[in-house]
């Protein structure tokens, strides 16, 4: 059988050895030293716009965390994009409070304006309160229409937090995803576009913001000279030794982004023409890292649908994921409220993630086209 062409693996590019090592041999291995704080600035620096950073131990606790921060509780209402995977709505169940999902648009794929307006006025009727916060995400790197959201997030002074665990390197209008709200995250998971084998990171306004998260994040230990608690704590900050991983992987990042913008080229170029087959382009302003490739099956146009394809990809040994099944849809998430139409359950029954990684060869990618083309064949 052919070896695996994995959708999204994790790619080294040589300088994660130097920053573990030096954590061995001074003894940091503990979630704290010197390279979180390393890995932090240099977030900082790559994201621009005066941020803060917290290095965390996963992108969900830094969604817990910003919700905590947002003084998000029992009983609450926040309002979550449908079309996400589940980590960016399970933390609002952690506070106990309710998710309120909003459906996709169709340029981006993200929450859609229209309706989030829907959601918080129906929230609002329905519930008698106001949501407590919105959690926006920037599906598949693509960033969503964060002058509209943020305008209807001032508008009703709900603060917005910015999921950006597939986004970064990705921009709005020459800003980083990830600075465009009160609060945003990222994910460095093993199959992320640069990853620390996992991890995460919150990134604030202010200083004192960033304080108070990293306080939540090390089991809200009070200034004391014994162990003393306030608060409710978190086991969420970092290690040293994966903070090492990041700060390698942070030199070699707009190599990877633009790396995997070629493989979505090249699957355009390639298939684009191909009737029944969609891709969806950036709109004007907007700046994806492309972190997964993905396309739409139209069966009718095509012949077969999108399961044909992932399955005879599967044939292959080549790895492909449907796109994230909405929340609403969600065994877990059925009885909470949705604000929508259909364009979240279309986009599920017929997008298709195809192989994205940064260390994709030309032979893998000739590979893959030729299984894609001897489907189009068959049909």
């Amino acid at each position: 059988m052919n070896s695996k062409i994995w959708l999204s693996s994790p790619h080294m590019g040589g300088h994660e050895q130097a920053f573990v090592q030096q954590a061995f041999d001074e003894n940091w291995v503990a979630p704290l030293g010197p390279n979180v704080n390393g890995f932090e600035e240099d977030l900082k620096s790559y994201l621009g716009n005066e941020k803060q950073v917290s290095a965390l131990s996963s992108g969900t606790a830094a969604i817990h965390l910003a919700l905590i921060m947002l003084g998000v509780k029992n009983g609450d209402f926040v309002i979550c994009q449908s079309m996400t995977f589940s980590a960016s709505a399970n933390p609002i169940l952690y506070q106990g409070a309710n998710p309120v999902f909003v459906d996709s648009e169709t340029k981006t794929w993200n929450i859609c304006p229209t309706d989030l307006i829907k959601a918080i006025e129906g929230t609002i009727k329905k519930h008698g309160v106001k949501p407590k916060a919105i959690v926006a995400v920037h599906l598949y790197g693509m960033p969503y229409l964060a002058e509209e959201i943020n305008a209807i997030s001032e508008k009703y002074d709900i603060p917005v937090v910015e999921d950006s665990a597939e986004a970064l390197g990705s921009s709005y209008k020459g800003q980083k995803c990830g600075t465009l709200s009160k609060h945003g995250i990222l994910s460095f998971n093993g199959n992320k576009i640069i990853t620390t084998s996992g991890g995460g990171a919150l990134i604030s306004n202010t200083e004192e913001e960033k304080k108070k998260s990293v306080f939540f994040a090390t089991q809200s230990k009070d200034p004391a000279t014994h162990y003393q608690h306030s608060e409710i704590g978190y086991n969420y900050r970092m290690s040293n030794i994966s903070a090492g991983i990041g700060r390698g992987q942070m030199m070699i990042l707009d190599k990877h982004i633009n790396l995997r913008r070629a493989n979505f080229g090249f699957y355009k170029e390639n298939l684009g023409h191909l009737r029944g087959f969609e891709f969806v382009d950036e709109p004007e302003g907007i700046y994806s890292n492309r972190w997964l490739s993905t396309v739409l099956i139209h069966a009718k146009e095509a012949g077969f649908s999108r399961e044909d394809l992932r399955l005879a990809l599967e044939e292959e040994n080549i790895e492909t994921r449907p796109l994230w099944k909405p929340m609403h849809m969600q065994p877990i998430f059925e009885n909470c409220d949705y604000y929508g139409t259909n364009v979240a359950e279309d986009l599920f029954e017929i997008g298709l993630c195809l192989p994205s990684s940064s260390n994709l060869s030309d032979d893998d990618r000739e590979r893959i086209l030729k299984a894609i083309l001897k489907i189009v064949e068959n049909h």
